[in-house]
């Protein structure tokens, strides 16, 4: 039976390049992914390109390429990406001018058609309402003076056909994490989006989530810490995907990490709310059904994977200004750290009343007490159990503000007012600026308002 192997090589802007290098040296895969993105980096890279046409992509892209695109010629092994980010156009510029460089022939695929900032503005003129799928709120007219940009997730559709007309590499805008691995398989296996193929999908949908974490299936992070050999050089994970829609989950051989039910597990459940319908642009897949076999050292098989037709709706981020952050952290020392920590709290917010200051949010947490597990931590248990004599408390203070100006003052004010707490003093090392906040507003828009474009590239 037909085996395609495929890497999954980063997580997210700023990974490790080292593993995927590992990955071509090692193994015999045929395609590497590439996840770039977040919800929170489209608008940032929105905003990039708004300042300048050049810019406005993960210039990751254009360095992992340096390293990779000889080795990957070489041993015609298929980049697929993401990196395009908010400017696939001048990514792929980059790309290009990059292979002239490095007198390396490629034809790259450019996948555009994400970007429905204009499409959304036309379909509320129309009355159309996008509503906030996390909040419930009803439309985005309390955020439409804010907002920045627009993004939809979209499918495999254009890696297919990038991969139909012979690309070495494809990049595109927003394409959905799980697009990245569901592309190279439906067009080696020569799926479909119908029946009877919708398990099959959603097979590709599940292992395409599972190693779209990269080194969090091998690993990173997990909650079997202690047994991970050499964490420090975790290897990136390899989908074995089988044309009757079954997989094996394994990593590049020699490499540091683990992979086993328990590692594929911690990943399969990363960023579920219904494990029935985990839904993609791609199709729907239901991680209820699926069985997993520590089948040898570092290779868990994966089998009965299942999937549903995919959505009408597409999954659309639009990134709006989230007000300025100031955000400093202090530390006090014993003796009575923890008091001292609690007198903070407490004067910080009887300061800002008299300061007459008003901050959208504020927020002081007790760094080593409350800063991860917030208020589900008793402090009135933890200086029960221990006392007042812990050996230091780092305290910090947040607070979010609805203009730059504001947070500015705040800032300011903020460094003049030191001997309102005990135990601490800021001294002569400057305070942080305040920072710009981007958030996310999620919405959905009908598939049909999401037309993409494919444009082929080559260099020579």
């Amino acid at each position: 039976m037909k085996t395609v192997k495929v890497g999954g090589c980063g997580m997210m802007w700023g990974d490790l390049i080292q593993p995927s290098v590992e990955m071509v040296e090692k193994t015999d895969v045929r395609y590497q992914c590439f996840d770039f993105l977040s919800e929170f980096t489209m608008p940032l890279l929105y905003r990039l390109r708004r300042r300048s046409p050049l810019m406005g992509y993960p210039n990751d892209v254009v360095l992992w390429n340096r390293q990779l695109l000889p080795l990957a010629t070489k041993k015609g092994i298929r980049l697929i990406s993401n990196g395009g980010g908010a400017n696939p156009e001048m990514a792929a510029e980059a790309i290009l001018r990059l292979a002239g460089e490095l007198k390396l022939p490629l034809k790259l695929g450019v996948i555009t058609g994400d970007d429905v900032l204009d499409t959304v503005s036309r379909l509320r003129k129309k009355g159309m309402k996008f509503p906030n799928t996390d909040t419930g709120e009803e439309d985005i007219a309390s955020i439409e003076d804010i907002v920045i940009s627009a993004h939809a997730y979209i499918g495999a559709d254009g890696i297919i056909q990038a991969l139909e007309e012979g690309c070495a590499e494809v990049l595109g805008g927003r394409l959905a994490d799980s697009s990245l691995y569901v592309g190279p398989m439906m067009y080696e296996f020569g799926w479909e989006y119908k029946e009877p193929y919708w398990d099959k999908i959603g097979a590709a949908i599940t292992t395409g989530h599972i190693a779209g974490g990269a080194s969090l299936c091998t690993g990173a992070m997990s909650s079997i810490w202690r047994e991970i050999p050499q964490p420090w050089r975790l290897g990136y994970p390899v989908i074995e995907m089988s044309g009757d829609g079954t997989a094996v989950i394994t990593k590049t051989p020699d490499s540091g990490g683990l992979v086993n039910r328990q590692t594929v597990r911690e990943q399969l459940v990363y960023e579920i709310l219904d494990p029935e319908n985990y839904i993609t642009p791609d199709g729907i897949a239901d991680f209820t059904t699926l069985q997993l076999e520590d089948a040898a050292p570092d290779r868990v098989r994966i089998t009965a994977m299942s999937g549903k037709p995919r959505p009408d709706m597409l999954k659309v981020g639009i990134g709006f200004h989230g007000g300025f952050m100031f955000d400093v952290t202090v530390h006090l020392v014993w003796p009575d750290a923890l008091e001292k920590a609690r007198s903070c709290e407490r004067y910080f917010y009887r300061w800002l009343d008299w300061a007459d200051l008003r901050p959208r949010e504020a927020a002081v947490q007790f760094q080593g007490i409350n800063m991860c597990l917030g208020p589900t931590v008793s402090v009135d248990e933890i200086e029960e159990e221990y006392g007042r004599d812990i050996p230091e408390v780092g305290v910090r203070f947040v607070t979010r503000w609805n203009t730059h100006q504001e947070a500015e003052f705040f800032r300011k004010e903020f460094g003049r007012a030191w001997a309102v707490f005990p135990g601490f003093a800021l001294g002569s090392r400057p305070l942080p600026d305040p920072t710009l906040l981007v958030a996310c507003w999620p919405t959905l828009i009908p598939r049909s308002e999401v037309p993409t474009a494919l444009a082929i590239k080559e260099a020579r």
